[in-house]
């Protein structure tokens, strides 16, 4: 593609969410959606062939549909209340159709379905914008609208998408499915906690887009979409055998890792709340996640596939180009734990 429309297009993906987050109108964070949707498209289609031109239809299906839902509940608040911007006033039926949308765009249970099928047909690294970046515009909008929602409905869709994104990874066997189903349930655990403390969904996805970025760098350093893919790295980088061990286990959420602290600060906040029931479902789901993760750690770095001899002699000849950056960010993504003192103060 043209640098100059690359350009383009990365600078209005960037914008899009800050144009959102900048926001305290309603029409302007419609806007921002919007530049985030249109933008991504063409990276989506980028790769000629029929399942990216399947993806990136059924994202742009998805999102528009939710962006319809969203206009509408804007301009029914503004109907009613004569301002663009919900107030204590707005009507619980606008309410709820907001937080369809942005659930809608988020990939959040029971609205989750498209997001494992488009992040299969798509490349890596738009796949890591579709799991990371373009998941900030909407969690900004919830962010500021969290006061207002219904705390039942709310965490029953919280605890479907932590249950749909561990049960939903368990029988996958290709990365980028894997990825989108650890989206769902983390996505899930931003949404248990908004309503209670939003500053701690903004720290778990901090902690989510740390523990993101480097697994995705390490299947694009390899070209690994798949478990058998990534099972070959001990051939040819074998210390990225232990870093991707490291991080999905921080991903899985084991202590003494980074994962383990959004998800021990979020219980904590819970049950403080007397939330009890769905702190141990919570828990116990995320011993489902911790579960597929442990099993991917085994059959690539545990167990070692029938090679040819000559793939021993490929560890010189590897990418150098992500050397530093992977070292640096699995570090910080897997010995942010003793700072946890620090972030609850």
């Amino acid at each position: 593609m043209n640098p100059i429309t690359m350009t383009i297009i990365y600078f209005t993906i960037i914008s899009g969410p800050i144009i959102t987050m900048s926001s305290s109108n309603l029409l302007l964070m419609w806007v921002g959606l919007e530049f985030s949707l249109l933008a991504i498209i063409p990276l989506l289609i980028n790769k000629k062939n029929p399942r990216s031109t399947e993806a990136a239809t059924k994202y742009f299906i998805t999102q528009a549909t939710a962006s319809l839902i969203i206009l509408l509940a804007i301009i029914l608040n503004y109907k009613q209340l004569g301002t663009w911007m919900f107030q204590q006033q707005t009507n619980n039926l606008i309410l709820m159709m907001t937080l369809i949308s942005l659930s809608m765009k988020l990939g959040l249970a029971p609205f989750h379905y498209w997001l494992p099928e488009v992040t299969q047909g798509i490349e890596l690294h738009t796949g890591l914008i579709l799991l990371t970046w373009q998941k900030i515009a909407p969690l900004s909008i919830l962010f500021q609208i969290h006061n207002l929602l219904n705390t039942t409905i709310t965490l029953i869709m919280a605890t479907l998408s932590i249950f749909i994104g561990a049960w939903g990874g368990l029988n996958q066997t290709q990365m980028r499915k894997i990825m989108a189903y650890s989206s769902i349930a983390h996505m899930g655990w931003m949404l248990a906690i908004i309503s209670f403390n939003p500053s701690l969904t903004l720290l778990n996805l901090i902690i989510y887009i740390m523990l993101t970025v480097p697994m995705f760098m390490v299947m694009m350093l390899n070209s690994s979409t798949t478990i058998n893919s990534i099972s070959l790295l001990w051939n040819k980088t074998p210390m990225m055998i232990s870093m991707t061990s490291i991080i999905l286990l921080s991903l899985g959420g084991l202590p003494p890792l980074t994962g383990f602290l959004p998800k021990w600060i979020i219980i904590t906040e819970l049950l403080n709340n007397n939330c009890l029931i769905l702190t141990t479902m919570m828990a116990m789901m995320a011993l489902l996640n911790l579960f597929f993760y442990t099993r991917l750690i085994y059959s690539t770095s545990l167990t070692t596939f029938p090679t040819n001899n000559n793939l021993k002699m490929m560890s010189h000849l590897t990418n150098k180009k992500y050397n530093l950056i992977i070292p640096i960010l699995t570090i910080t993504s897997t010995l942010t734990l003793p700072l946890s003192p620090q972030l609850i103060m």
